[in-house]
């Protein structure tokens, strides 16, 4: 024990001692060896080090790094200088003992262990083999005396009775690694089939296997550190990477905004220069009607002039000549707007905007049916009319032919216009007209028409579609409210901007999603479940006149409530429903199986009709409301 102290007594040899010590262990050399570096470390330290290890050897201190595994030596003088130091402390055991009495003293009377013969002086020693504690004065004997020689001393111990063994009385001078504890000699006989082993041998075997778990906590904790490192570097690498994207984007939107901005410069352009046109003909009128203004008012002087001479003759001769001279009244020629190119050029924008609109509502629709088909059975995706030239661009001839796809949406918008003025100007030409394959027979049809009428609300929800009212659609007197998810009826007109969609004899609305497959749920709230309409229809339906009306024509299909009667219209055709008193109903609508069901929705969901047909365009939400206290609000689907 007196080997290990780490206070040299001679101070010539103070200094060395941080010199002499191994930076692994943190401990005085064992067997020190040189590395090329010129570090030098415990020998058995620096192997565990590099056990392991097949290249990349570097020295632990500085980690410069070796092309082979350097081959090691021992270094003998530093051998010497350990010895030399642990000699000189071994000499200086009985002042490093006063040293430690005094030290203990100075700890209080908590840590002071008593010497066991006078039970008075400090101990400074304790004899591990007569257990017990003695002063300096009651030790000489220990060191003066060969008979105490071969008695085994230590740093004074206050409970000695740890050291030995409860059954036997014996000191500890084994130690079971089987079991972990530490026993005498004749617990010898009841450990015959451990493995024991005596306890400085234990105690050295301890000391490499914590020495070799620190190098092991030393490179998993090396590995940690580069593991955070590359998860550091991952993570920017993504920051940057969807940056990149954005700009990109960004950059994207800013062409399409700045194509849009473009055609709306042009589209005004036409509007402003239409009207420059008209005014010059009107500045030119005005400027001819001046000059007769300009006429008249002089003959009007020299009449007046004419009628204040005195002589007859004069007078007479002015007189025939004025006579003779004749006005004609102010002409204004027929000058306007050229109402032809007014109209084409505002239909334009309209199917600018629903050529967006439209392109917006297939993407929403597509990233909802490809999070509802399973990935396994998802199918590949069918080429869009609209959209498969575009897609299988390279995207740099997206970028060269944009300018060009946007003259020709507007060249088709303008042939569009002129054909629709042969036709019956009130109907709105359908937006979708992709027919949809009906199911394969009958009677599958039907069982999946049962199925759904299974169905509890939970699992109709998976389907559900949050829906929004069309501004562009409502009648003057409908009014829209809470984003556009409530709707009612104004006495008196709200002047809405024209427009082509806009329903003009019956208070009535659609929605702002369409749908042309798939399966969509949806629920509407009856405030006040009178003079009011729910259905669906297509997008071709009139806007005016007696067939406007929700299921008077065959492109819509809807149920209604008058008073406390409720009624099923399609066609013009009525069918008498029996009386519910649900204020929430939900429409559910199968565009590929070609039935839209409407149920009353509470604790059991109760049908109150269905419609069956083939579907041939995409459908539209639709509602009406008569009744000024009729009120609808579309549910939030969650």
């Amino acid at each position: 024990m007196a080997a290990l102290v780490r206070e040299p007594s001679e101070p010539g040899l103070a200094g060395l001692e941080e010199e002499l010590t191994c930076s692994i262990c943190l401990c005085l050399f064992s067997s020190p060896v040189t590395v090329p570096c010129g570090h030098n470390f415990c020998a058995s330290c620096l192997e565990l080090t590099w056990a392991g290890l097949s290249g990349s050897f570097s020295c632990p201190q500085c980690r410069a790094t070796f092309a082979g595994r350097p081959q090691l030596q021992k270094n003998t003088v530093l051998c010497r200088v350990v010895e030399q130091l642990q000699g000189c402390a071994g000499a200086g055991a009985e002042a490093e003992a006063e040293a430690e009495e005094q030290a203990v003293g100075c700890e209080g009377d908590a840590s002071l262990v008593l010497c066991d013969s006078c039970q008075q002086a400090p101990a400074v020693q304790t004899c591990l083999t007569c257990t017990a504690s003695f002063c300096p004065e009651h030790l000489r004997p220990h060191r003066d005396s060969p008979a105490f020689r071969d008695h085994q001393l230590c740093p004074p111990l206050r409970d000695l009775q740890q050291r030995k063994c409860p059954r036997h009385n014996k000191l500890f001078e084994f130690f079971c690694s089987q079991h972990g504890s530490c026993i005498c000699s004749l617990c010898l006989l009841g450990h015959k089939l451990c493995h024991t082993s005596p306890l400085q041998m234990a105690k050295a075997n301890a000391e490499s296997v914590l020495k070799k778990r620190l190098v092991e906590l030393h490179n998993q904790s090396e590995k940690t550190a580069r593991a955070m490192n590359v998860v550091k570097t991952k993570q920017n690498q993504v920051a940057e990477a969807a940056s990149r994207k954005i700009d990109l984007i960004r950059i994207e939107f800013s062409e399409i905004k700045a194509l849009i901005e473009e055609r709306e410069t042009q589209t005004l352009k036409v509007i402003t220069d239409e009207e420059k046109r008209v005014s010059n003909k009107f500045d030119y009128i005005y400027g001819v009607l001046t000059s007769k203004k300009n006429e008249i008012q002089s003959l009007r002087d020299q009449i007046e002039r004419a009628l204040t001479e005195g002589d007859d003759i004069l007078f007479l001769k002015r007189a025939a000549s004025l006579q003779r001279t004749s006005t004609k009244d102010a002409y204004v020629p027929a000058i306007e707007m050229d109402q032809n190119l007014i109209h084409s050029t505002y239909q334009s924008a309209i199917n600018l905007k629903d050529v967006v609109k439209l392109s917006v509502v297939q993407c929403r629709e597509a990233r909802a049916e490809v999070k509802l088909i399973p990935e396994k059975t998802r199918p590949r995706p069918a080429p869009s009319p609209n959209r498969a030239t575009v897609q299988k661009k390279p995207p740099a001839l997206q970028h060269t032919h944009k300018e060009k796809t946007l003259h020709q949406t507007q060249a088709t918008s303008q042939t569009e216009a002129d054909t629709k003025k042969k036709k019956k100007p009130d109907k709105v030409a359908p937006i979708l007209a992709t027919p949809i394959p009906a199911t394969p027979s009958a009677v599958a049809a039907k069982e999946l028409l049962d199925s759904f009428l299974k169905k509890s609300r939970e699992e109709l929800l998976q389907y559900a579609a949050n829906i929004t009212l069309d501004y562009n659609t409502a009648n003057n007197k409908v009014v829209l409210s809470e984003r556009y998810t409530k709707m009612s009826v104004s006495d008196t007109s709200l002047n809405y901007n024209h427009h082509p969609q806009r329903f003009t004899d019956y208070s009535q609305v659609l929605g702002f999603q369409c749908f042309r497959r798939g399966i969509h749920y949806w629920e509407v709230e009856l405030q006040q479940n009178s003079f009011c309409g729910i259905g669906i229809c297509y997008g071709s339906m009139d806007r005016q006149g007696p067939e406007s009306r929700l299921g008077r024509n065959s492109r819509s299909w809807c149920i209604e409530w008058l008073n406390a009667k409720i009624s099923s219209w399609h066609n013009d055709v009525e069918k008498c429903l029996p009386n519910t008193k649900a204020t929430k109903i939900g429409v559910l609508l199968h565009c590929e199986g070609g039935f839209v069901i409407f149920m009353a929705v509470g604790e059991k969901h109760n049908l109150i009709y269905k419609f069956k047909t083939q579907f041939t365009e995409a459908l539209y939400p639709a509602f009406w409301v008569f009744s000024s206290g009729a009120v609808l609000s579309l549910c939030e689907m969650k």
